[in-house]
């Protein structure tokens, strides 16, 4: 069975809209892209290797796809990310007739059902990056088994976030965790079951504490 991975670069209050420059994704009047760059070094640099590192497929939305699309395929092919995102498959949630130009790229019109087919099948894992719309569906659709969650210092305030109102609870185990020399946060979280829960109340509750359970139940 196939995996999906999702590696997400994102801010600490959790947006994740155009990490890689001022022009990659400008909509809904976001104007701080590129706010990846001034925190890169050799231990991230490292971290982003890994994460692609074959044998993997990438699967992307529509919008990440025609950014890569217009860069990758015309990096030098001693780059090592270049040459390995040439060569894999690309998996496209669109529902666009544009057609898909980058080779070895694939057409998914109905993202959901279609990556719950392909995991069940026999083959490499794959790993999203970007492609924050995407990313909402597999959330909502419990499809996402592993996060590499890059977190940057700094905080954006409005954008596309990684974690939206669609998303289902789920238990996280943290299997790995290192922190860059310019302050970025690398964790990688396997799915761990459900969400486990407990109870630091006094037992017996105080009336005060009963009091407040009964106006809770009267607030909306």
């Amino acid at each position: 069975m196939r995996k999906v991975i999702t590696g997400a670069f994102v801010s600490l209050d959790g947006v994740m809209q155009a990490p890689g420059g001022p022009e990659e994704d400008p909509t809904g009047g976001f104007k701080l892209g590129g706010w990846v760059a001034p925190f890169a070094d050799e231990v991230f640099g490292k971290a982003v290797e890994q994460l692609f590192t074959p044998p993997y497929d990438l699967l992307l939305g529509r919008k990440t796809y025609e950014i890569f699309a217009a860069h990758w395929p015309y990096q030098s092919s001693d780059d090592p990310i270049a040459k390995s995102f040439n060569a894999v498959t690309k998996y496209v949630a669109t529902r666009s007739d544009l057609p898909l130009t980058w080779q070895k790229s694939v057409a998914l019109r109905d993202a959901a059902t279609e990556v719950a087919r392909l995991k069940k099948e026999n083959g490499p894992n794959f790993v999203t990056q970007g492609s924050s719309d995407l990313i909402q569906t597999l959330l909502a659709q419990d499809l996402i088994d592993e996060l590499h969650v890059f977190t940057f210092p700094v905080l954006l305030g409005r954008g596309k976030r990684l974690f939206g109102a669609g998303t289902k609870p789920v238990g996280l185990k943290l299997v790995e965790s290192k922190v860059s020399t310019t302050g970025v946060t690398l964790s990688l979280y396997q799915r761990a079951g459900g969400v486990a829960t407990g109870d630091f109340a006094t037992k017996p509750p105080s009336e005060a504490e009963l009091k407040r359970r009964e106006r809770m139940k009267r607030e909306h």
